[in-house]
Formats: structure tokens, C-alpha cells, sequence
């Protein structure tokens, strides 16, 4: 079956068409791992776990190369500020080093807890120093480089199509432009190879032909990207927030070395807003899996959550949407158990399975179309007109454990807990409905979640 994806590059809808037979070389850009991933952060790797998922349910063998950006990362676009594995040491009173292996770790951890698959590869930008150099120097032998009083810098003028991802030939405002240009040729050139600061000396810096000093940040996925999965290669993903800066660089720097494209592919996934905001680490809107934890809500509600909503839309994030997700996906939960282990039985008025296994693959297919694939998924438990051997393989695509929650043994209540559950039953059954809602706060407390349907209520552990 046929997958088409949305290509930034083309801004159109494309049949995929692969480098290799049954493979794929996928690139996602990987964490600057000064601090941790807030939950606007996660909602790309969760969009790209899904993409990863849809390839694999396709039967391609997926080569999935994710970079740790641990040096290099400056506090603006324009190649100024402070570094922020060095802004972070600072802060943390740790070493550059210690701050990116414990951030790196936490980072891991967020993977873990949404259910996103790991890459094939990771790769540090400061274990590849000896690439990202070998890259300026061939830049610098075919002309695209010049040197400035704080580091080579790329002439994005001898670029014809410099800025084509983000069309920024037909857009007043260019990369960089909302600062001064200092000794740079072009509001749009930026770093290839920065220099330390007179007087200082950093934790990470490496000798070069240049002088010593660290690399840019676009550098460092050029280089690692090429080494692991060659030039081209098939998808290459992120946030639009790396449109106008980061992945135009990428394709710049990439293309003016080698004269050929670097990938055929480029996917974003769409911001998270905190009202009109987009969430930030710079902002008070910084939630993280631990602020989610905290308040009782699991990993798990948030990728359900986002399953919701399509990854090249908007989305505002709300408690209130989060807890209804979490209540979902319990409900999705509950109604797996009660679905026929294998195919279920025809009548009149249900789809075939095989035509509801046709259709979710259709969707999938279709530029990641989840939330009308979701929709399939309950409109199917509603008519029983679906399996739980289906779902789990449905599941391989959502990640959201269901077969893992249909085989769960649940352990005995408590007596406590028990006596709680018969008192509350009792003051429901008297609309002693003050009382039942004190009860439910005392379950909760506990650690108990209580659901209430028209003919039962259900408490089970967080």
C-alpha cells in the first residue's frame, strides 16, 4: 500500500518513493541537553516515534540516527550568546560534561516513559569533531567559507537557493535578521566554527586548522547525518521551529559540500501552545513529564493526548484536555478487555475486520492521518466489530500499551480500601452526594482512581 507524506521542502503531499527497497534512512534532530525536554519538546519525538511506527507496520526496515547536541547550541540564532551546555554548567554548578550525561539520561528517560522507540543510532555532536571539521574544510576548498573575528562563518550568498525550505527568498523577514550583523557579510551567514573567547577558557573546545574554539550547531547534523545513513538519504524530521534557521543551514551546508540533496524528505511537527504561547524553556510555560507525574497524570494520557490531534496542527494544552485524555485512554482500557480475543463474528449492521484493518493502514498512510485512524479504532469497539488480537496490532502504531493493560493482574483491593468503596456505594445509592464526593477524595489520596458509569463504578490503582 502506498504511503504518501506531507514534504515540507515541496509544501505538498508526496508519494514516498525510497532511496533503498524496503528501507529507510530516517534523521530526527535530538535534544540540546542543558535542561530537561518540556512536554512541547516531546510532542516532536512522539510525532516522529509515529512515523517510525508507520514505516515499520509498512515492512520497511527503518535506520533511525538520532544526534545529542551537547556543544555548540548558542542562546540565539544569530551566533551570539552564551553556549548553553556552558550557560546550564553554570546554573547546575556541573561540569558541561556531567550536565549533558545526566540531561542525556533524564532525555532517555522521557523516551521510556511515553512508549517512543529508541533510534538505531545515537551520536554525540563531541564525538564527532574530527567529521564536522573534515566538513568545513571541504566547504572551505569550493569557497563557501570566510573567516571573522569570532569564527567561520558560511556565505550563504554563494547559495543560489539559500532559504528554499523556508522560502525565505519570498519573505521580508529572513533568518537572523532581528539582529545586528556584526562583522558577518550576511544577515543570513552563520557559524560553521566559532572561536573560544580570548582570556577564557570553556570546558568544550578542540583544536582546528582555524584556531581553537567548538563547532556551530547546524554543523554537527550535517556531519553525523551524512557519516550514518549517506548523502542522500530518505526523511529528515524536527519542529518548524527548525524551518527558518537550523534545517535551511543543514540543507545549505550539506548541499553546497556535496552537490547533491540531503534528504528527499523533510517532516515537522507543529508547536504545543500554553494559550497563545508556544511552550518554551525561556517562559514560565515549562511542563515537564515530572510536572505531569506530579499531578497524577500519566506519560501514557499525554501521547494519547496527541494521538488527537494531527502533527502538522496546532495544539493548546490544557489540564482540563489532559484529564480527559487520561479518563480515554482508562476508558480505552476497559473496553479492550471486554472485546472476543480473536476475529469477532459478522452480522448485518458491523464492517468486516479485514476492511477495518484496510482502512486504519489507508489512514496511517496518509500523511500520519492518526486521529482519523483513532476515530476508526472506536467506531469499531462501539459495533464489536473488532478483535483484541487487531488492536494490539493497531497498537503498534498508537504505542499506548494496550495489550500490556488488558493482561495486567490486577492485585486484591486492600481492606481498607474496600470498606472506603461499600461506604461510598451506600451514600450513592442514599444521594448522599457531599459524602461520596469526600469518599472519592479519600480514594484518590490514596492513589486510587475511582470511574463512575451509569451502572457501575470502577476503582483501580494509579
Amino acid at each position: 500500500m502506498s504511503i504518501y507524506l506531507y514534504n515540507t521542502l515541496s509544501r505538498r503531499i508526496e508519494e514516498l518513493k525510497p532511496i533503498k527497497k524496503h528501507k529507510i534512512g530516517l534523521y530526527t534532530c535530538g535534544p540540546t541537553v542543558y535542561n530537561y525536554a518540556h512536554i512541547g519538546n516531546l510532542r516532536t519525538y512522539v510525532f516522529e516515534d509515529l512515523l517510525k511506527r508507520m514505516l515499520e507496520y509498512n515492512s520497511y526496515k527503518v535506520k533511525h540516527v538520532m544526534n545529542i547536541t551537547d556543544v555548540g547550541h548558542l542562546t540565539d540564532d544569530a551566533d551570539a550568546g552564551e553556549d548553553k551546555m556552558e550557560k546550564g554548567s553554570a546554573r547546575e554548578g556541573k561540569t558541561a560534561w556531567e550536565l549533558a550525561e545526566f540531561y542525556t539520561h533524564e532525555f532517555r528517560l522521557d523516551l521510556e516513559q511515553l512508549n517512543i522507540s529508541e533510534p538505531v543510532i545515537w551520536c554525540r555532536a563531541t564525538d564527532h569533531i574530527k567529521e564536522q571539521i573534515h566538513l568545513i574544510k571541504k566547504l572551505e576548498k569550493k569557497g563557501f567559507t570566510y573567516a571573522t573575528s569570532d569564527g567561520i562563518y558560511f556565505d550563504t550568498k554563494k547559495l543560489k537557493d539559500y532559504g528554499k525550505l523556508a522560502n525565505l527568498q519570498n519573505q521580508e523577514l529572513r533568518a537572523g535578521v532581528r539582529v545586528d550583523v556584526g562583522d558577518k557579510k550576511n544577515t543570513t551567514d552563520f557559524a560553521l566554527w566559532k572561536f573560544s573567547p580570548k582570556l577564557q577558557k570553556r570546558q568544550m573546545e578542540w583544536k582546528s586548522p582555524w584556531g581553537v574554539g567548538f563547532p556551530g550547531w547546524h554543523i554537527e547534523c550535517s556531519a553525523m547525518a551524512t557519516k550514518y545513513l549517506n548523502q542522500p538519504f530518505d526523511i529528515h524530521c524536527g519542529g518548524v521551529d527548525h524551518i527558518p534557521v537550523h534545517h535551511t543551514n543543514e540543507i545549505a551546508q550539506s548541499e553546497a559540500a556535496y552537490d547533491t540533496p540531503l534528504a528527499n524528505y523533510w517532516m515537522h511537527g507543529e508547536f504545543l501552545l500554553m494559550g497563545s504561547d508556544k511552550m518554551a524553556k525561556s517562559g514560565e510555560n515549562f511542563v515537564t513529564l515530572r510536572t505531569l507525574k506530579e499531578k497524577g497524570v500519566s506519560s501514557l494520557a499525554y501521547r494519547y493526548l496527541l494521538l488527537q490531534t494531527h502533527y502538522r496542527k496546532q495544539l493548546t494544552f490544557s489540564w482540563d484536555a489532559l484529564q480527559a485524555a487520561q479518563n480515554g485512554l482508562e476508558h480505552l482500557y476497559q473496553s479492550a478487555k471486554k472485546l472476543p480475543r480473536e476475529k469477532p463474528a459478522m452480522n448485518t449492521t458491523t464492517e468486516s475486520e479485514d476492511k477495518i484493518k484496510n482502512d486504519f493502514q489507508k489512514k496511517i498512510n496518509d500523511d500520519l492521518d492518526i486521529p482519523s485512524a483513532l476515530s476508526l479504532i472506536w467506531n469499531a469497539i462501539k459495533q464489536n466489530a473488532i478483535s483484541q488480537e487487531t488492536l494490539f496490532k493497531f497498537d503498534k502504531i498508537l504505542g499506548l500499551k494496550i495489550y500490556e493493560a488488558v493482561n495486567k493482574k490486577e492485585e486484591p483491593l486492600p481492606e481498607n480500601i474496600k470498606i472506603l468503596i461499600m461506604q461510598r456505594n451506600e451514600a450513592r445509592i442514599n444521594k448522599e452526594w457531599d459524602k461520596s464526593d469526600q469518599l472519592r477524595k479519600e480514594l484518590e489520596k490514596l492513589e486510587y482512581k475511582v470511574e463512575d458509569t451509569k451502572n457501575e463504578t470502577t476503582v483501580t490503582k494509579k
